[in-house]
C-alpha cells in the first residue's frame, strides 16, 4: 500500500517512507476504532483503499481547505464502511 500512497500523494523518493507509513497505520487503527473489523481492513478493498488514501491526503495536503476537504470526505467514507454489515460485522461459519 505504501507505493500506492507514495503515487496519489506524488512523492517518488524514500526520504517519507516511514512517516507515510505511520499515517497509513494510523487511518488503519481510525477505520478500526470506528467499528470496522479488523480482517476487513485489506489492502485489495477498494472502499478501505479509498478511505486510507483521502486520509493521506489530508495529512499531506499543503492547502488548508484542501486538507479540510479531504478530512471532511475520509469522514464520510469512514461513517459508511462502519454503519454497514459488510464491514462492522465479522462472519463466523460454523460447521456441523
Amino acid at each position: 500500500m505504501l507505493e500506492k500512497i507514495k503515487l496519489i500523494l506524488r512523492f517518488d523518493d524514500n526520504i517519507l517512507d516511514g512517516d507515510i507509513q505511520e499515517t497509513i497505520d494510523a487511518a488503519k487503527a481510525d477505520l478500526k476504532l470506528c467499528g470496522i473489523v479488523e480482517s476487513k481492513i485489506i489492502d485489495t478493498d477498494a472502499l478501505i483503499l479509498r478511505a486510507i488514501k483521502t486520509y493521506c491526503k489530508s495529512e499531506y495536503s499543503t492547502n488548508e481547505k484542501e486538507s479540510i476537504r479531504y478530512m471532511d470526505s475520509y469522514f464520510m467514507i469512514r461513517n459508511h464502511l462502519s454503519m454497514s454489515i459488510d464491514y462492522n460485522v465479522e462472519v463466523v461459519v460454523v460447521v456441523l
